[in-house]
Protein backbone atom coordinates (compact mmCIF):
# COMPACT_ATOMS: atom_id res chain seq x y z
CA UNK A 1 0.00 0.00 0.00
CA UNK A 2 1.19 3.84 -0.54
CA UNK A 3 0.19 6.23 1.80
CA UNK A 4 1.12 9.94 1.99
CA UNK A 5 1.05 12.04 4.98
CA UNK A 6 0.43 15.55 5.71
CA UNK A 7 2.12 17.27 8.95
CA UNK A 8 4.84 14.69 8.37
CA UNK A 9 6.95 16.10 10.84
CA UNK A 10 4.23 16.34 14.14
CA UNK A 11 5.05 14.19 17.07
CA UNK A 12 2.28 11.61 16.56
CA UNK A 13 1.95 11.39 12.53
CA UNK A 14 5.71 10.71 11.85
CA UNK A 15 5.16 7.84 14.38
CA UNK A 16 2.42 6.67 12.80
CA UNK A 17 4.58 6.90 9.58
CA UNK A 18 7.48 4.96 10.94
CA UNK A 19 4.84 2.19 12.12
CA UNK A 20 3.88 1.66 8.09
CA UNK A 21 7.85 1.99 7.04
CA UNK A 22 8.32 -0.61 9.51
CA UNK A 23 5.25 -2.86 7.85
CA UNK A 24 6.83 -2.65 4.03
CA UNK A 25 4.71 0.15 2.95
CA UNK A 26 5.37 3.02 0.62
CA UNK A 27 5.30 5.94 2.02
CA UNK A 28 6.20 9.59 1.08
CA UNK A 29 4.49 12.82 3.44
CA UNK A 30 5.37 16.44 3.46
CA UNK A 31 5.39 18.95 6.56
CA UNK A 32 5.90 22.60 6.09
CA UNK A 33 8.86 22.77 8.83
CA UNK A 34 12.34 21.06 8.53
CA UNK A 35 12.98 19.28 11.96
CA UNK A 36 15.09 16.56 13.54
CA UNK A 37 11.88 14.49 12.68
CA UNK A 38 11.58 15.40 9.20
CA UNK A 39 15.35 14.52 8.60
CA UNK A 40 15.43 11.17 10.67
CA UNK A 41 12.30 10.14 8.26
CA UNK A 42 14.42 11.25 5.18
CA UNK A 43 16.87 8.72 6.21
CA UNK A 44 14.79 6.20 6.58
CA UNK A 45 13.75 6.44 3.29
CA UNK A 46 10.41 8.38 3.47
CA UNK A 47 10.21 10.85 0.14
CA UNK A 48 8.78 14.49 0.93
CA UNK A 49 6.73 15.88 -1.75
CA UNK A 50 3.61 18.33 -1.33
CA UNK A 51 1.11 16.25 -3.41
CA UNK A 52 0.82 12.57 -3.25
CA UNK A 53 0.70 10.39 -6.15
CA UNK A 54 -2.01 9.33 -8.26
CA UNK A 55 -1.49 5.77 -7.26
CA UNK A 56 -1.44 6.62 -3.22
CA UNK A 57 -3.84 4.23 -1.64
CA UNK A 58 -4.06 6.34 1.99
CA UNK A 59 -3.84 10.02 2.98
CA UNK A 60 -3.14 10.26 6.68
CA UNK A 61 -3.27 14.17 7.90
CA UNK A 62 -2.34 16.20 11.14
CA UNK A 63 -5.80 17.18 12.85
CA UNK A 64 -4.32 20.56 12.53
CA UNK A 65 -5.48 20.43 8.80
CA UNK A 66 -9.42 20.25 7.72
CA UNK A 67 -11.21 18.18 5.43
CA UNK A 68 -12.26 21.12 3.78
CA UNK A 69 -8.16 21.58 2.86
CA UNK A 70 -8.46 21.98 -0.99
CA UNK A 71 -5.77 19.04 -1.34
CA UNK A 72 -7.99 16.27 0.96
CA UNK A 73 -10.83 17.70 -1.07
CA UNK A 74 -9.25 16.96 -4.22
CA UNK A 75 -8.06 13.44 -3.06
CA UNK A 76 -11.18 12.21 -2.00
CA UNK A 77 -12.53 13.05 -5.35
CA UNK A 78 -10.12 11.25 -7.17
CA UNK A 79 -11.33 8.22 -5.22
CA UNK A 80 -8.12 7.93 -2.41
CA UNK A 81 -9.11 7.46 1.07
CA UNK A 82 -8.63 9.96 3.66
CA UNK A 83 -7.82 9.44 7.44
CA UNK A 84 -6.68 12.13 10.32
CA UNK A 85 -3.95 10.65 12.19
CA UNK A 86 -6.52 9.81 15.26
CA UNK A 87 -9.26 8.26 12.72
CA UNK A 88 -6.02 6.08 11.31
CA UNK A 89 -4.29 5.50 15.13
CA UNK A 90 -7.92 4.35 16.07
CA UNK A 91 -8.13 1.88 13.63
CA UNK A 92 -4.79 0.24 14.82
CA UNK A 93 -6.40 0.21 18.00
CA UNK A 94 -9.00 -1.95 17.40
CA UNK A 95 -6.21 -4.86 15.52
CA UNK A 96 -3.98 -4.73 18.77
CA UNK A 97 -4.41 -5.58 22.70
CA UNK A 98 -3.85 -1.23 23.04
CA UNK A 99 -2.60 0.18 26.15
CA UNK A 100 -3.90 3.69 25.91
CA UNK A 101 -2.25 6.67 28.05
CA UNK A 102 -4.07 9.45 29.01
CA UNK A 103 -4.09 12.69 30.76
CA UNK A 104 -3.33 15.92 30.81
CA UNK A 105 0.31 15.42 32.32
CA UNK A 106 2.47 13.07 32.67
CA UNK A 107 1.58 10.92 28.70
CA UNK A 108 4.86 10.73 27.28
CA UNK A 109 6.84 9.66 30.56
CA UNK A 110 3.70 6.79 31.22
CA UNK A 111 3.86 5.42 28.16
CA UNK A 112 7.74 5.30 27.59
CA UNK A 113 7.89 3.55 31.17
CA UNK A 114 4.99 1.15 29.77
CA UNK A 115 6.55 0.77 26.70
CA UNK A 116 10.24 -0.16 28.93
CA UNK A 117 8.50 -2.55 31.01
CA UNK A 118 6.76 -4.36 28.62
CA UNK A 119 10.28 -4.67 26.77
CA UNK A 120 11.77 -5.89 29.09
CA UNK A 121 9.42 -8.91 30.29
CA UNK A 122 9.83 -9.92 26.47
CA UNK A 123 6.46 -9.05 25.37
CA UNK A 124 7.59 -6.74 22.54
CA UNK A 125 5.69 -4.31 22.19
CA UNK A 126 4.56 -1.59 19.57
CA UNK A 127 5.15 1.59 20.97
CA UNK A 128 3.79 5.35 19.78
CA UNK A 129 4.65 7.81 21.82
CA UNK A 130 4.65 11.61 22.09
CA UNK A 131 8.42 12.18 22.26
CA UNK A 132 11.68 11.33 21.58
CA UNK A 133 13.37 8.11 23.56
CA UNK A 134 17.23 7.54 24.07
CA UNK A 135 15.84 3.86 24.35
CA UNK A 136 13.97 3.69 21.12
CA UNK A 137 17.17 4.77 19.17
CA UNK A 138 16.28 8.88 19.66
CA UNK A 139 12.78 8.29 18.01
CA UNK A 140 9.20 8.22 19.18
CA UNK A 141 8.66 5.04 17.74
CA UNK A 142 9.06 0.97 18.84
CA UNK A 143 8.64 -1.44 16.05
CA UNK A 144 6.97 -4.94 17.91
CA UNK A 145 5.72 -8.15 16.58
CA UNK A 146 3.69 -9.00 19.14
CA UNK A 147 -0.09 -8.08 20.07
CA UNK A 148 0.54 -4.89 22.83
CA UNK A 149 0.38 -1.52 21.26
CA UNK A 150 0.73 1.10 23.94
CA UNK A 151 -0.05 4.47 22.56
CA UNK A 152 -0.64 8.54 24.16
CA UNK A 153 -4.10 9.10 23.66
CA UNK A 154 -4.73 12.76 23.34
CA UNK A 155 -7.62 14.44 24.41
CA UNK A 156 -7.27 17.87 22.40
CA UNK A 157 -9.97 17.77 19.21
CA UNK A 158 -11.24 14.55 21.49
CA UNK A 159 -9.06 12.88 19.55
CA UNK A 160 -8.63 9.91 21.80
CA UNK A 161 -12.56 8.84 20.94
CA UNK A 162 -10.89 7.41 18.09
CA UNK A 163 -9.70 4.76 20.08
CA UNK A 164 -10.87 1.54 21.07
CA UNK A 165 -8.07 0.53 23.79
CA UNK A 166 -8.47 -2.65 26.16
CA UNK A 167 -6.56 -0.82 29.03
CA UNK A 168 -6.92 3.02 29.78
CA UNK A 169 -4.94 4.66 32.00
CA UNK A 170 -5.93 7.96 33.39
CA UNK A 171 -3.01 9.98 35.27
CA UNK A 172 -4.01 13.45 35.54
CA UNK A 173 -7.31 15.81 34.18
CA UNK A 174 -7.39 19.14 34.57
CA UNK A 175 -8.81 22.35 32.57
CA UNK A 176 -6.46 22.32 29.12
CA UNK A 177 -7.25 22.61 25.64
CA UNK A 178 -9.85 25.31 25.82
CA UNK A 179 -10.00 25.47 22.62
CA UNK A 180 -11.79 22.03 22.04
CA UNK A 181 -13.50 22.17 25.18
CA UNK A 182 -16.35 24.52 27.03
CA UNK A 183 -15.37 24.00 30.30
CA UNK A 184 -13.80 21.44 32.78
CA UNK A 185 -17.83 19.79 32.79
CA UNK A 186 -17.27 19.35 28.99
CA UNK A 187 -13.71 18.06 29.42
CA UNK A 188 -14.96 14.99 32.39
CA UNK A 189 -17.84 14.27 30.02
CA UNK A 190 -15.39 13.69 27.38
CA UNK A 191 -13.48 11.35 29.54
CA UNK A 192 -16.87 9.86 30.16
CA UNK A 193 -17.23 8.90 26.73
CA UNK A 194 -13.57 7.73 26.35
CA UNK A 195 -14.05 5.08 29.12
CA UNK A 196 -17.06 4.02 27.85
CA UNK A 197 -14.66 2.29 24.87
CA UNK A 198 -13.68 -0.49 27.10
CA UNK A 199 -15.09 -3.79 26.61
CA UNK A 200 -16.20 -5.84 29.34
CA UNK A 201 -13.03 -7.29 29.48
CA UNK A 202 -11.36 -3.85 29.76
CA UNK A 203 -9.44 -2.52 32.48
CA UNK A 204 -9.15 1.18 33.67
CA UNK A 205 -5.91 2.38 35.58
CA UNK A 206 -6.60 5.54 37.36
CA UNK A 207 -4.73 8.18 39.62
CA UNK A 208 -6.52 7.87 43.09
CA UNK A 209 -4.80 11.34 44.12
CA UNK A 210 -6.84 13.08 41.27
CA UNK A 211 -10.27 14.52 41.78
CA UNK A 212 -11.45 14.92 39.11
CA UNK A 213 -10.44 11.35 37.91
CA UNK A 214 -11.98 9.90 41.06
CA UNK A 215 -15.37 11.60 39.76
CA UNK A 216 -14.79 9.98 36.14
CA UNK A 217 -14.26 6.64 37.63
CA UNK A 218 -17.60 6.26 38.97
CA UNK A 219 -18.72 6.35 35.72
CA UNK A 220 -22.04 4.05 35.71
CA UNK A 221 -19.86 2.48 32.87
CA UNK A 222 -17.30 1.07 34.54
CA UNK A 223 -19.82 -1.14 37.05
CA UNK A 224 -19.02 -4.40 35.28
CA UNK A 225 -15.48 -3.49 34.56
CA UNK A 226 -11.74 -3.88 36.25
CA UNK A 227 -11.10 -0.60 38.03
CA UNK A 228 -7.35 -0.52 39.19
CA UNK A 229 -6.00 2.87 41.37
CA UNK A 230 -2.74 3.78 42.06
CA UNK A 231 -1.76 7.00 44.63
CA UNK A 232 1.71 8.66 45.48
CA UNK A 233 0.63 7.68 48.92
CA UNK A 234 1.04 3.62 48.10
CA UNK A 235 4.15 2.52 50.05
CA UNK A 236 5.66 1.57 46.43
CA UNK A 237 6.07 5.21 46.06
CA UNK A 238 8.97 5.73 48.45
CA UNK A 239 10.42 2.62 47.06
CA UNK A 240 10.42 4.23 43.52
CA UNK A 241 11.15 7.68 44.21
CA UNK A 242 15.26 6.93 44.89
CA UNK A 243 14.91 3.95 42.19
CA UNK A 244 14.12 6.55 39.38
CA UNK A 245 16.53 8.89 37.71
CA UNK A 246 14.23 11.44 36.90
CA UNK A 247 12.92 13.55 39.30
CA UNK A 248 9.81 14.71 41.13
CA UNK A 249 7.05 13.45 42.83
CA UNK A 250 5.00 13.59 39.40
CA UNK A 251 7.02 10.81 37.69
CA UNK A 252 7.07 8.54 40.93
CA UNK A 253 3.04 8.78 40.64
CA UNK A 254 3.86 7.97 36.28
CA UNK A 255 6.30 4.83 37.78
CA UNK A 256 3.40 3.70 40.06
CA UNK A 257 0.74 4.11 36.86
CA UNK A 258 3.08 2.09 34.53
CA UNK A 259 3.72 -0.67 37.84
CA UNK A 260 0.02 -0.75 37.99
CA UNK A 261 -0.44 -1.90 34.34
CA UNK A 262 2.64 -4.41 34.52
CA UNK A 263 1.05 -6.48 37.27
CA UNK A 264 -2.11 -6.36 35.58
CA UNK A 265 -0.02 -8.01 32.80
CA UNK A 266 1.63 -10.82 35.04
CA UNK A 267 5.00 -9.18 34.86
CA UNK A 268 6.69 -9.66 37.67
CA UNK A 269 8.15 -6.33 39.67
CA UNK A 270 11.80 -6.96 39.63
CA UNK A 271 11.24 -7.17 35.67
CA UNK A 272 9.39 -4.16 35.83
CA UNK A 273 11.96 -2.06 38.89
CA UNK A 274 14.31 -2.97 36.73
CA UNK A 275 13.16 -1.56 33.40
CA UNK A 276 12.06 1.85 35.65
CA UNK A 277 15.78 2.03 36.96
CA UNK A 278 17.15 2.07 33.72
CA UNK A 279 14.92 4.57 32.27
CA UNK A 280 16.94 8.08 30.97
CA UNK A 281 13.71 10.24 30.26
CA UNK A 282 12.75 11.55 27.11
CA UNK A 283 13.41 14.64 24.90
CA UNK A 284 12.18 17.53 26.52
CA UNK A 285 11.23 15.93 29.65
CA UNK A 286 13.76 17.33 32.16
CA UNK A 287 16.57 16.29 29.60
CA UNK A 288 19.63 17.74 31.13
CA UNK A 289 22.52 18.71 29.33
CA UNK A 290 25.43 21.46 29.20
CA UNK A 291 25.38 24.94 27.43
CA UNK A 292 27.66 27.17 26.62
CA UNK A 293 28.02 30.79 25.88
CA UNK A 294 30.71 33.15 24.90
CA UNK A 295 33.33 31.45 27.64
CA UNK A 296 30.51 30.72 30.61
CA UNK A 297 29.50 27.19 31.09
CA UNK A 298 25.89 26.34 32.31
CA UNK A 299 24.08 22.97 33.47
CA UNK A 300 20.78 22.97 31.24
CA UNK A 301 17.14 21.26 32.01
CA UNK A 302 15.14 21.36 28.94
CA UNK A 303 10.93 20.77 29.97
CA UNK A 304 8.49 20.73 27.67
CA UNK A 305 6.14 21.67 30.81
CA UNK A 306 3.15 24.34 29.14
CA UNK A 307 0.95 24.03 31.70
CA UNK A 308 0.51 25.86 35.10
CA UNK A 309 0.50 22.24 36.49
CA UNK A 310 3.17 20.95 34.70
CA UNK A 311 5.14 24.31 35.27
CA UNK A 312 5.11 23.72 39.04
CA UNK A 313 6.08 20.33 39.01
CA UNK A 314 9.22 21.06 36.88
CA UNK A 315 10.55 23.53 38.91
CA UNK A 316 10.28 22.52 42.25
CA UNK A 317 11.43 18.89 40.94
CA UNK A 318 15.02 21.22 39.84
CA UNK A 319 15.13 22.31 43.44
CA UNK A 320 14.85 19.63 45.07
CA UNK A 321 17.45 17.99 42.84
CA UNK A 322 19.68 21.13 43.26
CA UNK A 323 18.85 22.58 46.73
CA UNK A 324 22.13 24.38 47.01
CA UNK A 325 22.18 25.81 43.50
CA UNK A 326 20.64 28.92 42.04
CA UNK A 327 18.15 28.50 39.44
CA UNK A 328 17.06 30.27 36.40
CA UNK A 329 13.87 29.62 34.47
CA UNK A 330 13.80 30.70 30.37
CA UNK A 331 9.77 30.22 29.40
CA UNK A 332 8.26 30.51 26.57
CA UNK A 333 3.91 30.21 27.15
CA UNK A 334 2.50 28.02 24.43
CA UNK A 335 -0.33 29.13 22.60
CA UNK A 336 -2.55 32.58 23.17
CA UNK A 337 -5.48 30.88 24.49
CA UNK A 338 -4.03 28.14 26.69
CA UNK A 339 -1.90 31.51 27.82
CA UNK A 340 -5.45 33.32 28.17
CA UNK A 341 -7.74 30.70 29.65
CA UNK A 342 -5.10 29.79 32.45
CA UNK A 343 -3.21 33.40 33.11
CA UNK A 344 -4.02 33.06 36.72
CA UNK A 345 -2.87 29.79 37.18
CA UNK A 346 0.53 30.80 35.39
CA UNK A 347 0.22 33.40 37.92
CA UNK A 348 0.14 31.75 40.36
CA UNK A 349 2.56 28.75 39.47
CA UNK A 350 5.49 31.41 38.87
CA UNK A 351 4.53 33.72 42.33
CA UNK A 352 4.84 30.82 44.64
CA UNK A 353 8.05 29.35 43.84
CA UNK A 354 10.98 30.88 44.40
CA UNK A 355 13.41 31.16 41.83
CA UNK A 356 16.32 33.09 41.29
CA UNK A 357 15.32 34.45 37.98
CA UNK A 358 12.96 33.97 35.81
CA UNK A 359 12.66 35.02 32.01
CA UNK A 360 9.40 34.76 30.37
CA UNK A 361 9.56 35.54 26.35
CA UNK A 362 6.59 35.96 23.64
CA UNK A 363 4.03 33.25 23.57
CA UNK A 364 4.64 30.85 20.49
CA UNK A 365 1.58 31.15 17.75
CA UNK A 366 0.27 28.04 17.10
CA UNK A 367 -0.69 28.03 13.68
CA UNK A 368 -4.05 27.18 12.76
CA UNK A 369 -5.73 27.23 16.53
CA UNK A 370 -5.35 30.94 17.70
CA UNK A 371 -8.60 32.80 17.84
CA UNK A 372 -7.75 36.68 16.88
CA UNK A 373 -9.81 38.02 19.30
CA UNK A 374 -8.07 36.28 22.22
CA UNK A 375 -3.95 37.17 20.62
CA UNK A 376 -5.14 40.57 21.13
CA UNK A 377 -5.96 40.23 24.95
CA UNK A 378 -2.68 38.33 26.11
CA UNK A 379 1.13 38.30 25.84
CA UNK A 380 3.52 37.71 28.01
CA UNK A 381 4.22 41.45 28.84
CA UNK A 382 0.73 41.42 30.68
CA UNK A 383 2.05 37.69 32.34
CA UNK A 384 4.96 39.39 33.32
CA UNK A 385 3.01 42.27 35.07
CA UNK A 386 0.54 40.63 36.64
CA UNK A 387 3.44 38.28 38.71
CA UNK A 388 5.03 41.62 39.73
CA UNK A 389 8.20 40.03 40.72
CA UNK A 390 11.47 41.65 40.78
CA UNK A 391 13.43 38.09 39.63
CA UNK A 392 10.91 38.03 36.90
CA UNK A 393 11.37 39.86 33.85
CA UNK A 394 10.57 40.01 29.70
CA UNK A 395 12.88 39.44 27.30
CA UNK A 396 12.35 39.31 23.39
CA UNK A 397 13.68 35.54 22.30
CA UNK A 398 16.45 37.33 20.59
CA UNK A 399 18.07 39.02 23.55
CA UNK A 400 17.93 36.40 26.08
CA UNK A 401 21.61 34.29 25.17
CA UNK A 402 23.28 37.76 25.32
CA UNK A 403 21.52 38.67 28.59
CA UNK A 404 22.59 35.05 29.66
CA UNK A 405 26.07 35.83 28.97
CA UNK A 406 26.19 39.06 30.94
CA UNK A 407 24.27 38.42 33.93
CA UNK A 408 24.32 34.30 34.54
CA UNK A 409 27.24 32.69 36.06
CA UNK A 410 27.07 29.14 37.15
CA UNK A 411 23.37 28.85 37.63
CA UNK A 412 21.26 25.71 36.82
CA UNK A 413 19.47 27.31 33.66
CA UNK A 414 15.51 25.56 32.95
CA UNK A 415 14.57 25.85 29.23
CA UNK A 416 10.62 25.38 29.16
CA UNK A 417 7.80 25.60 27.20
CA UNK A 418 6.45 22.95 24.22
CA UNK A 419 7.78 25.30 21.29
CA UNK A 420 10.86 26.48 19.43
CA UNK A 421 12.34 27.96 22.20
CA UNK A 422 14.96 24.60 22.59
CA UNK A 423 15.98 25.81 19.20
CA UNK A 424 17.62 28.51 20.37
CA UNK A 425 19.74 26.79 22.70
CA UNK A 426 20.64 23.62 20.93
Amino acid sequence: MKIHFIGMGGIGVSALAQYYLDKGHKVTGFDLIKSEITDHLKKKGVAFKKEADEDTNLIIHTPAVHYSDSELTAAMGKGINVMSYPEALGELTKQYFTIAVAGTHGKSTTTAMIGLILAEAGLDPTVIVGTKLREFGKTNFRPGKSKYLIIEADEWNRSFLNYWPRIIVLTRVEEEHMDTYKDLDDILDTYGKYIEHLSLEGVLVANEDDENINKISKDKSLESKKVLKYSIKQAEAQMLKPLLKIPGEHNVSNALAALAVARELGIPDDVSLRALSGYKGAWRRFEEGNLKIGKKRFKIIHDYGHHPTEVTATLKAAKEKYPSKKVWCVFQPHQFQRTYYLFKDFVKAFSEIDLDRIIITDIYDVAGREKRDVKRKVSAKKLVNKIHKENVIYLPKEKIKEYLRKNADKEIIIIMGAGDIYNLFE
